[in-house]
């Protein structure tokens, strides 16, 4: 059986005897493992050789997908590509070996460059000072929530324990919100997808003395620019509140305005979104907490460590290689990459909100609702052309979400080539849409149950013992 087709477990292929490495003879004296940390079985290890485990792997990463696979526009996600050079950099033995509990003057060389992004990101965001030490977007939103909570008690504001979060919010603010022991007060969208500016003053209205903040992500989740900040900003500030800004839409504001200009009190930034680092299956992140001047003093401990160091490399990388002309292109060109795809389409797929989007937008699945394609068959299609799926059923504003989100990287070509195929499946959906609702065809595995899977994940591998009958 092929293992790159069906996808056999390393446990599945392996042998009793075989083996694929020696261990070398002991050199050290030899030490008792406690009793109580002892297993009273051996493991069930899987037996095999070394070709084996290597073709198994090999097989392996050629079914997975990645950036560096393909066109890859899961929007709010911001996959763009890592350039090599990050990796040399974050890859050199004088970074690569440092132990975060070595004594300082032996460490002088890192801190150097964390101290230089630092200053790079003062200038990109408006802001004063940050904190490395988150170790991903929504431990960054802790830590500026965490940040703020402090900056009230310490003015004896005991009160202020509520937050305001918009509906169309990334889960993330309401949930860090609520780990932080905060309360959530949720604002209103208007039909364009915008803070609903009279929502907000009523609920400043009723509640402005017990507000801790505002959390905002701009552009928002559906890629749109808030054109109220300023009055956004006023109201909070006015009722004793601060201004939070989630960094996850960053991307495209590089080279188009700062948020500390904008009214901005606390932000984090998704270094591996914005600044490049691969990140797709959950991991490495890097979220670090920008303040503006005064409420440095405020910054929790919330590690011991300056959080995921390679990543912070990365991005220093990326920025000193765009310099300070061409990262001021960044925003700019992931914007009119995103604006291209959605005029293209928006003729076969349904856009319910007209107007110019910053770096991504959503559809509400096909315009011609009639043949029972939903946007989880369009997404299950795309993988068979080569595409990695978009973001889909999130927003949750709209029904069908399909949410696209290109990035400033792809080439023209890629770009046509995307709308192209969104085109034959969008033809497909009327000539047969049995086709797309059975879709994918060609990929490892096909249709699974994800209600199914989701409520019942098999994440360890039970191995079948058989009776000798």
């Amino acid at each position: 059986m092929n293992n790159r087709l069906y996808g056999n477990l390393i446990f599945e292929l392996s042998h009793e005897g075989r083996q694929g490495y020696s261990l070398p003879r002991n050199k050290f004296s030899q030490y008792q493992v406690p009793e109580n940390l002892r297993r009273q079985h051996e493991a069930k290890l899987p037996e095999c050789d070394e070709l084996t485990v290597v073709r198994h792997y090999t097989n392996l990463s050629q079914n997975n997908f990645g950036v560096d696979n393909g066109f890859y526009p899961l929007g709010s996600c911001t996959m763009k590509y890592n350039p090599k050079i990050n990796e040399e950099m974050a890859s050199l033995p004088a970074f690569q070996h440092l132990h975060p509990l070595q004594p300082d003057h032996t460490v002088e060389g890192a801190r150097a460059a964390i101290s230089m992004l630092e200053r790079m990101l003062c200038a990109l965001t408006g802001l004063a000072h940050f904190t490395f030490k988150p170790y991903a977007g929504a431990h960054g939103e802790l830590t500026g929530l965490m940040v703020i909570d402090n900056y009230h008690r310490s003015r004896g504001d005991l009160q202020r324990r509520k937050v305001v979060v918009p509906d169309s919010a990334h889960g993330t603010n309401p949930a860090s919100a609520a780990v932080c022991g905060l309360e959530i007060l949720e604002v209103k969208s208007t039909a364009d997808g915008l803070v609903d500016l009279d929502d907000l003053q009523r609920l400043v209205a009723t509640e402005g003395s017990n507000i801790a903040a505002m959390m905002m992500t701009n552009p928002n989740t559906l890629g749109l620019f808030e054109q109220q900040i300023p009055e956004i900003a006023k109201l909070i500030h006015d009722c004793g509140g601060l201004m939070y800004y989630d960094g996850a839409n960053l991307n495209p504001m590089l080279g188009a305005c700062r948020p500390g200009d904008m009214g901005f009190d606390v932000m984090h930034i998704n270094l591996h979104k914005t600044f490049s680092t691969p990140h797709g299956g959950g991991g490495p992140g890097s979220g670090p907490v920008g303040v503006r001047e005064g409420l440095q003093q405020f910054f929790p401990i919330v590690s011991p460590y300056h959080g995921n160091f390679a990543v912070m490399l990365r991005a220093l990388a990326y920025i000193l290689t765009l310099g300070r002309d061409h990262v001021k292109e960044v925003g700019p060109l992931a914007t009119l990459n995103a604006n291209y795809i959605k005029e293209s389409l928006k003729d076969v797929y349904e856009l319910p909100i007209e107007g110019l989007c910053c770096h991504e937008f959503v559809f509400d699945g096909l315009r011609d609702k009639s043949t029972g394609v939903t946007t989880m068959d369009v997404a299950k299609r795309l993988l068979d052309y080569g595409y990695h799926a978009p973001t889909i059923y999130f927003p949750l504003l709209f029904h069908e979400s399909l949410m696209i989100e290109p990035t400033e990287n792809e080439s023209l070509e890629t770009l046509d080539g995307f709308i192209a195929v969104m085109r034959r499946i969008a033809e497909e959906a009327k000539s047969n849409p049995e086709l797309v609702k059975s879709a994918p065809h060609d990929t490892p595995i096909g249709r699974v149950d994800d209600v199914l899977a989701a409520k019942h994940p098999v994440v360890t591998y039970q191995q079948l013992i058989h009776d000798a009958d």
